[in-house]
């Protein structure tokens, strides 16, 4: 039996769909400022810090690539109040895990980015009087993050599309927001093709912005 597909029902629900949507933007872009400062700062541990800080930063770094961002959000969400006694919301454990998720990716990009300046220009630095923190800040650095663009924008595309796994823990994001629609009304069709157009639109749109950043920002 066939059933028939009415496009027009999208169009009741897109107040709900673009809500959800929000909640989803929401989620990286907290979650991705926060990446960011985690992985720069374990990514500069590796690439200077010593024996005991490139460790550290490697266990984090392994741990967290080792394994899947739903079994990450779901431990802090339901394991972390029975070991540390520390209960947080459903929005803010996803908030979290991609904090936690993007900064130990961003932290082998930052690494990479880091080692594969000459080293040369570090010593021509240093050898001019610079101290060690000017030479990454106004010679190195620039360099790198001109280089480590490409990676990192494929890091945000993917984050952002991991925020749908966080419909386990019942958070209000895109993904939950279409189940829930389609959940009173069954139109499957309808409604997970209208989910998966405005992802393709968010990621769309954030591949577009990060091509022109490199494109202004490319080295000759």
């Amino acid at each position: 039996m066939s059933v028939e597909i009415d496009w027009s029902v999208i169009f009741s629900f897109l107040p709900e769909l673009a809500a959800g949507a929000k909640t989803t933007l929401y989620i990286t872009v907290v979650g991705l400022i926060g990446g960011m400062f985690l992985g720069v700062v374990a990514g500069l541990m590796r690439a200077y810090g010593g024996r005991f800080l490139n460790a550290v930063a490697f266990v984090y770094i392994e741990v967290i690539r080792g394994t899947p961002i739903v079994v990450q959000v779901m431990f802090l969400y339901f394991a972390l109040p029975v070991l540390a006694d520390i209960r947080i919301d459903p929005l803010s454990a996803a908030i979290l895990a991609i904090i936690v998720n993007a900064g130990a990716y961003i932290a082998e990009i930052v690494r990479g980015a880091l080692l594969s300046i000459s080293k040369g220009l570090t010593e021509a630095g240093l050898a001019m009087g610079l101290p060690y923190w000017k030479v990454l800040l106004y010679i190195t650095g620039p360099l790198a993050f001109r280089r480590l663009i490409p990676p990192l924008g494929n890091q945000f595309i993917v984050s952002l599309k991991d925020t749908s796994l966080f419909i386990v823990i019942g958070v209000g994001e895109l993904a939950r927001t279409g189940q829930e629609i389609m959940a009173s009304n069954f139109r499957a069709v309808e409604i997970w093709t209208a989910v998966a157009v405005i992802y393709l639109l968010m990621t769309g749109t954030l591949t577009l912005l990060l091509r022109i950043i490199e494109k202004r920002m490319r080295i000759l």
